[in-house]
């Protein structure tokens, strides 16, 4: 381990040594005792035991009662289910994105959940004559998209406390700046199980989405079509949200979840 610099850098080491520790535990593919860490990762074995007992009240390792040696623990077990449907969730999606775009000619788009926004993870372009879309790595505002909406009305309480505390964005005159009245719409959204943004992100455009549900229930991202407000209307066409809703469906039975997507859209 490279050493403490000074008491600023302390707190990332420590971190950096956790991750160190974890690390080592799923190469060694069995248990390992302190003093075999501490070998391994070139530090004191009372470092390391401080950062073992911390990792074993999180749940993250579990010591042997009869060898109190280390071992992963089932919370990380948690953790690498969730990055598998993260990192799966693409290739899942791609032949059920197609055939999407093909029945609506318009542009579907897959997006995740960060702190700040939608990622927008993967697309396919429309068959419109006029291109409309959205680039893969962009980031879309959680208060000015469906997709965004549809996240909000989805997540826990608490994060969607936090996004109403700051000020709203205004992309357009048509944005939803307003707190409460953006609660309002995403108490529809949850009762219908869809959203969308009629010129709020960019005056013309429209998309109709939906969430993507993983085997716990979690939000695993959002579906979405794009395209011009004369193809996505206000309301949507009940053909288009029973398109994206079944697809939606289709994606999400297939990273684990267990019956129907929320909403009176079926």
């Amino acid at each position: 381990m490279p050493k403490i610099a000074s008491e600023k850098t302390e707190g990332i080491q420590s971190v950096v040594l956790a991750l160190s520790i974890l690390e080592a535990l799923s190469d060694a593919r069995g248990h390992l005792g302190v003093t075999a860490l501490a070998e391994s990762l070139g530090t004191t074995k009372s470092r390391i035991h401080r950062h073992l007992q911390t990792l074993v009240q999180q749940g993250y390792i579990v010591q042997s009662p009869l060898t109190e040696r280390y071992r992963l623990g089932s919370k990380l077990i948690k953790l690498g289910n969730a990055a598998i449907s993260s990192s799966d969730i693409a290739s899942i999606a791609s032949q059920p994105m197609r055939a999407l775009r093909d029945r609506c000619d318009q542009a579907v788009i897959l997006g995740q959940v960060e702190e700040g926004g939608i990622r927008i993870v993967t697309t396919f372009s429309g068959n419109a004559a006029v291109e409309v879309g959205v680039r893969p790595g962009s980031a879309l505002e959680f208060s000015t998209s469906a997709q965004g909406k549809m996240a909000m009305a989805f997540m826990s309480e608490a994060h969607r406390d936090r996004i109403l505390e700051r000020p709203l964005p205004e992309a357009t005159p048509y944005s939803v700046t307003d707190p409460d009245t953006l609660r309002q719409h995403l108490a529809e959204i949850r009762e219908r199980g869809w959203a969308d943004a009629p010129n709020e992100t960019a005056v013309g455009l429209n998309a109709l989405a939906f969430p993507v549900l993983g085997a716990s229930g979690e939000l695993a991202g959002t579906l979405a079509i794009v395209g011009l407000t004369q193809f996505i209307q206000t309301p949507p066409d009940p053909d288009q949200i029973r398109a994206v809703g079944a697809t939606a469906q289709e994606i999400s039975t297939a990273l684990g979840y267990q019956g129907p997507l929320p909403g009176n859209w079926h």
